[in-house]
């Protein structure tokens, strides 16, 4: 089986296999390569325009100069969180952005067979991201530290490469992603820019 990977949604190769569909598929995957099409258009259109907004704003520009934060990123997150004095603690702000951390479990208490009382369990409870959140914003954050751990010379790629002594891989990028966060609070609080040498010695947790 020939893996066609993202051929199939590109024009100058996509009819090679659009011919290989039975016929009755084939209309079929035709309007669909015309709806994709209109879209991606669109998507242009609306991504410039953002951009277009995003220049007007200094609150954008300011987040631009954030470690994985480009003008696309930055003008989201001015369009999402508004002001950063909704958010009085970088905590609050890492459980709006999905990236505090919450212990749950599936049963807190039982029934007691001696006295038939119901009483708390001891058990180990699992730790994750909570789940109230605007995904959008956990999406911006983690993908700013995918891009920055990616980068040879970073401040923040250094602290990664040194969580990656102790921490597993997934909980150091949560790390990274959580000290942008406190960063883009920080200075979006303040109106400055960010500084490497202030902000990455911020303690995230």
């Amino acid at each position: 089986m020939h893996s066609m990977g993202d051929q199939i949604y590109k024009l100058d190769t996509r009819d090679q296999w659009l011919t290989k569909l039975p016929p009755a598929r084939q209309r079929m995957a035709q309007l669909l390569s015309v709806e994709l099409d209109g879209l991606c258009e669109v998507r242009e259109q609306a991504e410039t325009w953002l951009l277009e907004q995003g220049r007007e704003h200094p609150e954008v520009r300011r987040l631009m100069t954030l470690p994985g934060i480009g003008p696309v990123r930055a003008a989201y997150i001015v369009a999402i969180v508004v002001t950063p004095f909704r958010f009085p603690t970088k905590r609050d702000f890492f459980g709006y952005c999905g990236l505090g951390i919450v212990t749950r479990s599936s049963s807190d208490y039982e029934r007691d067979e001696r006295s038939q009382r119901w009483v708390r369990r001891q058990v180990t409870q699992t730790r994750g991201l909570n789940r109230n959140r605007n995904p959008l914003l956990k999406t911006i954050f983690k993908g700013a530290a995918l891009s920055v751990i990616s980068q040879t010379d970073h401040p923040l790629r250094r602290d990664y490469e040194r969580l990656l002594q102790n921490t597993k891989p997934p909980l150091a990028r949560l790390t990274i992603a959580r000290r942008i966060a406190s960063a883009t609070l920080a200075i979006w609080n303040k109106k400055e820019e960010y500084d490497a040498a202030k902000q990455c010695t911020t303690d995230a947790k």
